[in-house]
């Protein structure tokens, strides 16, 4: 089998598989995008308390050498 026959039948069930594919519809797609977002919003609000703290932490470090 060569290159080109092998390429033809990937193709063809990466196209099967596309049509098995059921797509969210504009309600679910828009919850799961909000709960993306809230993650995200979370995620930056603990990544600054503990740059915060750190911070903190090396300025006491800092001050004390």
């Amino acid at each position: 089998m060569n290159i080109l026959e092998k390429t033809k039948e990937y193709l063809s069930g990466v196209g099967a598989e596309a049509k098995r594919v059921t797509w969210p519809g504009k309600k679910e797609l828009w919850e799961s995008t909000l709960v993306v977002i809230s993650f995200i919003f979370i995620l930056a609000a603990t990544t600054l308390v503990c740059d915060k703290v750190i911070e903190g932490f090396l300025k006491i470090v800092h001050a004390g050498a």
